[in-house]
């Protein structure tokens, strides 16, 4: 491995607290996640998709359904439930190899055991460390009546140390490879990536800066000088100008730059607004679409331009998310007459920009969980997870991708969805809310979720809990079969550590209740054993039954209860 690929490995395993593992093991990581990344920009764990070492051929797979990461079938069930009419899918497989060549036997292997997974009752899809990407895939095909953009996308990545160099037998190989899985029929479209040093390097440094784009902007007016806003700009852009900003190198959309928009993109209802924004652009009436559309509005929190050529980096699109994914839909309609009204708003003051978002998003019914990052408790919760002592600090993720270009372990990045299962799950005791049934959750954000006026100690005591699993399960030393419980064992943990009543949370008591749970959580040693009694009481309570259609329901939840009350005698 040369000198520049060693050191990223070294910086990557630290950020991730892998660094106990064997350099195999820590490679697979990383070629996973900096391939994922590509697809999925928004924060994850590579260790939700590596396989580890049971699986010949494949070393990680992922799938993207509709801009999320679906690691499990109950996250799919959930997507579903929510009401989405469409699944737009695309299925990354990995294969790493820390070698400095690149073989067609090896790339054979891949392709052959990407196609044994997708194929029913293969031997490869009976595999345990399987099931859940197994699951996954199924649920998406057993729906593929919502394949309303076509069928699912798939892409394969041969990571190496090595340089690909085009070798005519290995690009053979290549080819037959991805024109085998494309004549199944299953896919879409097929692509086959060969990953080497430079490529690693490159997107190593991708997954950690902050998005950037160049861009023409001729057709523009100044908008005289505001408090807060360094400069702004209205006007309108060509729309084949426009896409390039929300679109990647392989022309796959950026979700993570509509992540400010707090809502995502509604799809096709029939008789609404994107239906008609479609109509328009599949019509001869597709130029007035300038005239039709509320148009497009970007903050940046930095900007050069040289006359009328503009760089921005750190960009949001806070108000356009349904325009701008009705016209990547639509792209091969668009021509030279389809204009788009664009807003361009320069400034670093986040209450210009909290502002920006509350009003160009109320024009739609949002949910007050969508809005939560902008509330005054979000900001609270912010500074208290940074106001913990190392090495027991975690990060609360507001914006997206707001910590990827800091040098901090990216383990203790907490998302607000990971947040708001683990309070609900450890404290409000509703573990079984907390997959198949996250918008129940949601749903009570400010009202007994994110309240304003509780203390933020519950609220860090959960995260940390849930980080103290990540780190047993990351370092091998709780079976990966029990994340399937993970909400389970952060209810019975606390039951475990601190056996009291729980006070309200709005209450000076909350912080004394959370004290000496946090002190056994800061002795890893001690947390793994509460934990191991924890593994202890979910293996009791699902018998023979040890499946997430069994401990994913409020009947199990209550059993967990009354057995820790058993062992504690309260």
């Amino acid at each position: 491995m040369d000198l520049i690929t060693t050191n990223l490995l070294a910086e990557f395993s630290k950020e991730f607290e892998v660094e106990d593992l064997a350099e195999d093991d820590r490679f697979e990581l990383l070629a996973s996640y900096i391939t994922a990344k590509r697809h999925y920009t928004e924060t994850f764990s590579p260790s939700d998709i590596v396989l580890g070492n049971d699986i010949q051929g494949i070393d990680a797979v992922g799938a993207i359904i509709n801009g999320v990461l679906i690691t499990d079938p109950d996250a799919l069930e959930e997507l579903v439930a929510a009401g989405a009419d469409y699944l737009e899918v695309v299925f990354v497989f990995v294969q790493a190899k820390r070698s400095p060549t690149f073989e067609a036997s090896q790339m054979g292997n891949f392709g052959y055991s990407v196609e044994q997974f997708f194929i029913p009752d293969s031997v490869l899809s009976k595999t345990p460390a399987l099931a859940s990407a197994i699951g996954v895939m199924r649920g998406v095909y057993s729906r593929s009546s919502k394949f309303k953009r076509g069928n699912p996308s798939l892409r394969l990545y041969y990571v190496t140390t090595g340089r690909w160099t085009g070798d005519p037998i290995l690009e053979e190989r290549r080819q037959r490879v991805a024109s085998d899985l494309l004549n199944t029929g299953s896919f879409s479209d097929v692509e086959f990536t060969p990953i080497g040093a430079p490529e690693i390097q490159r997107l190593y440094q991708q997954s950690k800066n902050a998005i950037s784009r160049e861009f023409q902007f001729p057709n523009r007016q100044d908008v005289p000088e505001i408090p807060g806003v360094n400069e702004a700009y209205v006007g309108f852009v060509p729309a084949k100008q426009f896409l390039p900003i929300i679109c990647d190198d392989a022309g796959e959309i950026v979700r993570s730059v509509f992540y400010d928009n707090v809502r995502d993109f509604q799809g096709y209802a029939g008789d609404g607004a994107n239906d008609e924004m479609r109509k328009t652009l599949d019509s001869e009436r597709r130029s007035r679409f300038v005239l039709m559309n509320n148009g497009i509005t970007i903050i940046t929190r930095n900007m050069t331009h040289t006359q009328s050529r503009f760089h921005i980096e750190d960009f949001q699109i806070v108000n356009g998310c349904q325009t701008s994914h009705v016209l990547f839909d639509q792209r091969k309609k668009l021509d030279d007459t389809v204009q788009v009204p664009l807003r361009l708003i320069w400034t670093q003051d986040e209450d210009v920009i909290e502002d920006i978002i509350r009003a160009t998003n109320k024009q739609t019914e949002i949910r007050a969980d969508q809005f939560f990052a902008l509330t005054e408790f979000g900001k609270q919760l912010e500074a208290y997870f940074q106001s913990v002592p190392e090495p027991q600090r975690l990060y609360y993720e507001r914006r997206s991708r707001q910590y990827d270009r800091l040098a901090i372990e990216k383990t203790r990045v907490v998302v607000q969805t990971n947040a708001v299962r683990a309070f609900a799950a450890m404290f409000l005791q509703d573990p079984h809310s907390t997959v198949r049934r996250y918008k129940s959750l949601s749903d009570r954000v400010g009202n007994d979720i994110f309240v304003e006026g509780h203390k933020p100690d519950s609220y860090y005591t959960a995260a940390y809990a849930n980080y103290c699993l990540d780190f047993l399960w990351r370092n091998s030393k709780m079976d990966n079969k029990y994340k399937v419980a993970r909400y389970q064992l952060l209810l019975a943990f606390r039951l475990l550590a601190n056996p009291g009543p729980l006070p309200k949370f709005n209450s000076h008591k909350i912080e004394t209740y959370c004290a000496p749970i946090r002190k056994l959580l800061s002795d890893m040693e001690k947390a793994g054993d509460v934990f191991g009694k924890a593994v202890g009481i979910i293996d009791a309570v699902a018998g023979s039954k040890f499946d997430r259609d069994n401990i994913h329901t409020l009947t199990f939840t209550e059993n967990v209860i009354k057995r820790c009350k058993e062992l504690t005698g309260e």
